[in-house]
């Protein structure tokens, strides 16, 4: 009787302790993996480097000195040469190693074994990043980061770069307009791509940047960052009118460069390889990013005059695309759909477009209109996004590389509010004056008096 009260006493504390691990684990994996998961995936890592990397094949035969040296120092048998390791830097959300290839061996080899590494080593998801040649970055990541995201604390800043999600190998997305002018942005209902364009519009509402939207759902996605926005088109009639004056404020920009640089007037647009970042400070108009919401409704038409109204937006819109990039305006292309099967133009400015971001879509065309140019293996990944995780995302560019991300949760009074107090950052632009959206006064609450007057009697 006295073992077994003394076996139950130690299994309690022990039930109790791998109970808690296992809440943990499942409720929050920051914390199992900085108590838990860190220590054991390190000692792994350390103990079994040697032969996992032989196991993997990410070894290479030793170099005759090495042989020699062995047999001459010691009676051990030659074991063939894994990559040199560095110091093992454990993160908030992983580790991360740095490796010196051995001779013969290149980044792709390690690439293609980061799932068996993953395995090894007991960590979530391991990826690979080339450091500089001969050089790569192990990340370890010891749990799924995108199922509750949180932004790290260190974020990189700057005009026009806005941090908007978080990337599978926990590192922060990054939207810079100034290395992706335009981009093109993918969602069906409820897939998490308003969440981002809220992420966007409160990260550079806080910039010397203009603002311009163009919300063809009569305004209900843009209209609450009125405040800051330095112009709003609510609908394709409202559209037809902003775009002329957009294109003509770049136009107009053109010829502050030459006339800056010493161009010719006659030198068409298209030669001028300049910008106006090479303009002083002093006379640089101030960038101004374009958002289009639901795109596809500017190329719908349903009579011939709806057609050539049509026809003259793509048109602008193009040209934004094509040349705005120089002169300090970018677009953020939006929608639910977006095919070839929209009209004249639709693929002629998806060309244009170097960023893209697919949200979960209803069809697999949208998935291969967004993707599948730059990256088809993406595509796959894009289809499969389910819709129990809103603002699950993979984002690509023209380089050919492609990842997940995920945008954290920001409301929509909380956006509101940052465009209202950025509304004194709304600049100068008297073209657009016409365009500013309406934004009404908010009403004053007065407080109630604490002392109530004396009842008047007779």
């Amino acid at each position: 009787m006295t073992e077994l009260a003394t076996l139950l006493g130690v299994g309690g504390p022990v039930a109790a302790l791998g109970g808690g691990a296992a809440y943990a684990r499942a409720r929050h994996p920051g914390v199992y993996w900085s108590t838990v998961g860190l220590p054991v995936s390190t000692v792994r890592l350390l103990s079994s480097y040697g032969s996992v990397m032989e196991a993997c094949g990410l070894t290479v035969a030793p170099s005759r000195l090495r042989v020699l040296a062995v047999k001459a120092t010691t009676r051990r048998e030659v074991r063939p040469v894994p990559p040199r390791r560095g110091i093992v830097r454990p993160t908030t959300t992983g580790l991360r190693v740095r490796l010196r290839l051995a001779p013969g061996q290149e980044p792709a080899d390690v690439a293609a074994s980061a799932e068996r590494l993953r395995h090894a080593w007991g960590v979530h998801a391991v990826y690979v990043t080339t450091v500089k040649p001969g050089v790569v970055d192990l990340r370890l990541v010891g749990f799924d980061v995108l199922r509750r995201v949180r932004m790290p604390r260190k974020l990189p800043s700057g005009l026009l770069r806005v941090p908007v999600a978080l990337r599978e190998d926990a590192t922060p997305f990054v939207r810079d307009y100034r290395a992706v002018p335009h981009q093109l942005t993918l969602g069906a209902t409820l897939s998490g791509k308003s969440m981002y364009l809220r992420h966007l519009v409160a990260g550079l509402a806080r910039q010397p940047v203009a603002l311009v939207g163009i919300d063809c759902k009569r305004g209900v996605e843009l209209a609450p960052f009125a405040p800051r926005l330095s112009a709003l088109a609510t609908d394709p009639d409202e559209a037809a009118e902003l775009l002329p004056v957009l294109v003509k404020e770049m136009e107009d920009r053109y010829d502050l460069i030459k006339s800056r640089q010493g161009i010719e007037p006659s030198t068409p647009d298209e030669e001028i390889t300049s910008d106006i970042w090479g303009l002083p400070e002093h006379e640089r108009p101030v960038p101004v990013v374009l958002f289009v919401d639901e795109v596809a409704e500017l190329f719908l038409v349903a009579t011939k005059k709806d057609e050539e109204r049509r026809d003259e937006m793509v048109t602008q819109i193009i040209r934004l695309a094509q040349l705005g990039r120089a002169a300090g305006i970018y677009l953020e292309v939006c929608g639910q759909r977006f095919g070839a099967e929209l009209g004249k133009g639709a693929t002629m400015l998806r060309a244009q477009l170097t960023g893209r971001v697919c949200h979960r879509v209803n069809d697999e065309a949208s998935a291969k209109m967004a993707l599948g140019d730059i990256a088809p293996e993406a595509v796959s990944a894009a289809c499969a996004i389910a819709p129990e995780r809103p603002g699950l995302a993979v984002a690509g560019d023209t380089s050919g590389g492609w990842s997940r991300i995920r945008t954290p949760h920001l409301s929509l009074s909380d956006a509101a509010e940052t465009c209202r107090e950025s509304a004194h950052l709304v600049p100068e632009l008297p073209a657009l004056n016409r365009f500013r959206p309406h934004v009404p006064v908010r009403p004053v609450e007065t407080p109630s008096p604490v002392v109530r007057p004396r009842p008047v009697t007779d």
